[in-house]
């Protein structure tokens, strides 16, 4: 059997500085408040944080809802790394969107066979989703909605996308690892023995259907053509010096997404696999996810 090379990284690389309900200001915008809450998960069976940014407008305009986007950390981080080293906060003045970064461990946004308590794919999508609705003045429909994150949260956002797709109108990828479920045993992971034993304690080893329900290409590539009108619009990029090999992978996905004809952008940009290219692409996924939400307002509204 042909191996699969996995490879990711470590999130950034810093010391990560916890960020508790406190305004950034920029001299040219107003400020968006960032607050840190603790949600009660019934499925992690603790408290799990999470990261809420509001735009400027979220306090000034008392009855106006907004959209969401949802962005998912890479492997080594946590709900803290976006908003500490990409400018998400300086970024989100200029939107009118609620931000939501996560905790996602190192769990791959995918329900642990062997850990009971690390079910990340159900705690966003059944929990964390319904918890942010409640708290907060969202557009709470699938209309209002995008989920987007880089490498092993690029695979998450790809993933809910296409497993959740009455939830989300848009599902975003930076440098993502769509081949993280692409190996069916343990002799097949070419990856440092942390990584990999992390695989295994997420997917196991035993029960390839496991794997089979979280594996990207085989999804996208099974799901029925009368579905496909269904799913939420993808974004996938990915630097074409990427130095963890993620750049053939995500050339070799948009080929899959272009060869089911399912609505998609793919961008192959001058980058590698760090926080610089992140930092840039995150204020794209941010424009982009303003574009979708207003087509569908307007759509709405045309009704």
């Amino acid at each position: 059997m042909k191996k699969v090379f996995l490879i990711f990284f470590l999130a950034f690389g810093f010391t990560i500085i916890s960020v508790t309900q406190q305004a950034f200001t920029d001299e040219k915008l107003q400020a968006s408040s960032v607050k840190t809450l603790q949600l009660d998960s019934k499925l992690m069976m603790r408290q799990v944080p999470y990261n809420v940014i509001l735009p400027s407008a979220y306090e000034t305009e008392k009855t106006a809802r907004f959209p969401v986007l949802y962005l998912l950390h890479g492997y080594g981080g946590n709900y803290k790394s976006w908003g500490q080293y990409s400018k998400l906060v300086e970024y989100a003045t200029q939107y009118r969107i609620i931000i939501v970064t996560p905790e996602g461990a190192n769990g791959f946004y995918t329900d642990s066979v062997t850990k009971p308590s690390e079910k990340y794919e159900s705690y966003i999508v059944q929990e964390l989703i319904a918890e942010v609705d409640k708290e907060f003045r969202t557009t709470a429909s699938r209309q209002g909605r995008a989920v987007a994150g880089n490498s092993m949260g690029g695979y998450g956002a790809l993933k809910f996308g296409i497993k959740h797709p009455d939830k989300f109108i848009l599902a975003a990828s930076m440098s993502g690892a769509v081949r993280i479920a692409s190996w069916r045993k343990p002799e097949d992971i070419t990856a440092p023995d942390i990584i990999k034993n992390s695989l295994l304690s997420i997917f196991g080893d035993k029960d390839t259907k496991v794997l089979e329900a979280n594996d990207l290409y085989k999804i996208f590539n099974e799901i029925p053509e009368v579905k496909i009108v269904t799913l939420p619009f993808f974004y996938v990029d990915c630097g074409t010096e990427d130095d963890f090999g993620l750049f053939p992978q995500n050339q070799d996905f948009a080929q899959l997404l272009l060869k089911r004809k399912i609505p998609h952008e793919f961008r192959q940009l001058p980058g590698k696999h760090n926080g610089e290219f992140w930092k840039n692409q995150v204020h794209e996924i941010l424009r982009l996810s303003e574009r979708v939400f207003m087509s569908q307002t307007k759509q709405e509204a045309s009704k």
